[in-house]
C-alpha cells in the first residue's frame, strides 16, 4: 500500500464522522406517506414517517462478509440517520442552506486530497475541460475528456458520476483520480457533470427529472459528433456510471431505444445502479438485509428528490425498475456491475434479469466484500478500484 493512500485512511474517517452527523433539519411530519408508495409486495416500516431521524446501528466488524479495510474505515464512524421530507422545495431549500454549503465544501476538499499524482498518475494523459449546450433546455454543461496522449484512435468510457442524480460532481477530487484511473487503461474518458435535482454539480442550477437525464442524453450526443476532434473510436463508445449514475446510464441508453439511435451506444457498464426509487421492499431483499450499511434508504429522499411526479407515474426513464421487457428490447450489449454489501444489489440483480429475460447480451459481476461503490474507493481497496477500472476500459475495447 503506497504510504500517501494510508495517510488518505484517518482522514476519510474523520470526513465520515462528520457525515453522519449532517443534518437536514426538517422537523415536520411528511405529507409523502411511505404507505402510498410500496409497489406491491413492498414492506412498510411504521417508523419511517416521524419528525425524529430515523437511526440505524450496523456491526460493521461483526459482519464478515465486508471487506475488513472497508469495515474498519466505517466501523469509527458513529451512526447517522435520515428522514423522510415534507416537499421538494423543502429538500433542496435545506441541503442548500449555509451550514449544509459549507459541509459540502468541506467534503469537496476532502476529495480533492484524493486527486493526487501518487493515487492516479496523469503522466502519459491529455486532460481538457469543455463546455456544451444542452437540449431542450439550452443550458450549460461541463465536461471533461481523458485521453492517452498521441494520435491513436481509442475507444471510449462516457462516464455519469453518481450522488443518487441530486449530489456530487464529476469535478470533485476521487472522480478525478478515477477517471484518469480509467484513462490510464488506454481509453479516454468523457465525463458529464450534469444538473443534479438538489446540490448544485459544477453547474449552478438544480432541477428535478428530467433535467439531469436530458444533459446525459445532450452529453452523449456531443461525444459521437465530436468522436473525430478527440481522436475516439465512434464505434467503440460505452456508456457508464456508478449509483445514481448507473440510473443515468440505463436511462440514457432507454432514451436511444425510443429514438431509434440506440446503435450509437456500444454497451453499457452499470455498477451498481441506484433504480428502485422506493425502499424497502420484499422483493428486493437487499434493501432490508444491507440497509444501513454505507446507505440509509428507508426514507423518501430519493422520490421526493430526484422525481415524485415520475415514480407515481412509474416512469422508467425516472426509475429503470419500471422498465417492461417491451422497454429494454434492443439492449446494447451490458455488464451491471453489484455489491455484495450495498443496500442496492438485489436491484442491479432484477435489472440483469428483465436484460436477459428481453434477450440482451449481459452479464452481472458481484464484488463480495463491498460495500455501495466499494470498488471506487481507491485509498481504502486499491487493487479492486483498479481492476474494476480495467474491466470498464477492457469492454469498452473489445
Amino acid at each position: 500500500m503506497p504510504t500517501g493512500l494510508a495517510v488518505l485512511r484517518p482522514r476519510l474517517v474523520g470526513f465520515l464522522t462528520a457525515v453522519s452527523e449532517f443534518d437536514w433539519r426538517l422537523q415536520k411530519k411528511s405529507d409523502l406517506n411511505v404507505a402510498r408508495y410500496p409497489p406491491s409486495g413492498g414492506l412498510v416500516l411504521g417508523s419511517a414517517v416521524t419528525k425524529k431521524r430515523v437511526f440505524m446501528t450496523y456491526d460493521y466488524l461483526a459482519d464478515t462478509r465486508i471487506d475488513p479495510r472497508i469495515a474498519r474505515l466505517l466501523a469509527a464512524v458513529p451512526e447517522g440517520g435520515s428522514r423522510d421530507v415534507l416537499s421538494y422545495e423543502e429538500f433542496v431549500g435545506a441541503a442548500n442552506s449555509p451550514k449544509n454549503i459549507a459541509f459540502q465544501e468541506a467534503r469537496r476538499r476532502f476529495m480533492d486530497r484524493i486527486d493526487t499524482e501518487e493515487v492516479a498518475s496523469s503522466v502519459g494523459l491529455d486532460i481538457t475541460y469543455h463546455e456544451l449546450i444542452s437540449q431542450p433546455d439550452g443550458n450549460t454543461v461541463n465536461v471533461q475528456v481523458y485521453r492517452p496522449k498521441g494520435d491513436e484512435v481509442v475507444p471510449c468510457v462516457y462516464y455519469i458520476h453518481g450522488g443518487g442524480m441530486m449530489f456530487l460532481s464529476a469535478h470533485d477530487g476521487n472522480y478525478k483520480a478515477w477517471f484518469r484511473t480509467i484513462a490510464n487503461c488506454g481509453v479516454a474518458v468523457v465525463a458529464i457533470d450534469f444538473r443534479n435535482a438538489v446540490s448544485p454539480s459544477s453547474v449552478p442550477e438544480v432541477a428535478p427529472f428530467p433535467a439531469g437525464l436530458n444533459d446525459c442524453v445532450s452529453g452523449f450526443r456531443w461525444v459521437v459528433e465530436n468522436a473525430e476532434r478527440f481522436g475516439i473510436d465512434p464505434n467503440r463508445v460505452v456508456i457508464s456510471g456508478e449509483s445514481g449514475g448507473g440510473n443515468l446510464t440505463i436511462a440514457t441508453t432507454m432514451s436511444f431505444l425510443r429514438s431509434g439511435e440506440v446503435s450509437l451506444i456500444k454497451g453499457v457498464y452499470a455498477l451498481c445502479p441506484y433504480i428502485a426509487g422506493f425502499h424497502p421492499r420484499e422483493d428486493l431483499p437487499s434493501s432490508i438485509r444491507n440497509n444501513g450499511i454505507s446507505l440509509q434508504l428507508h426514507n423518501n429522499n430519493g422520490v421526493v428528490g430526484y422525481g415524485e411526479e415520475a415514480y407515481r407515474e412509474k416512469n422508467a426513464l425516472a426509475w429503470p425498475l419500471f422498465a417492461s421487457v417491451e422497454d429494454v428490447a434492443g439492449f446494447p450489449p451490458s455488464v451491471i456491475q453489484v455489491d455484495e454489501c450495498d443496500p442496492l444489489r438485489d436491484e442491479g440483480v432484477a435489472f440483469y434479469r428483465l436484460l436477459l429475460e428481453a434477450g440482451a447480451t449481459v452479464r452481472c459481476v458481484e464484488l463480495l466484500g463491498m460495500t455501495h461503490a466499494g470498488e471506487l474507493m481507491i485509498w481504502a481497496v486499491p487493487e479492486i478500484t483498479r481492476a474494476t477500472a480495467a474491466a470498464i476500459a477492457n469492454f469498452a475495447a473489445n
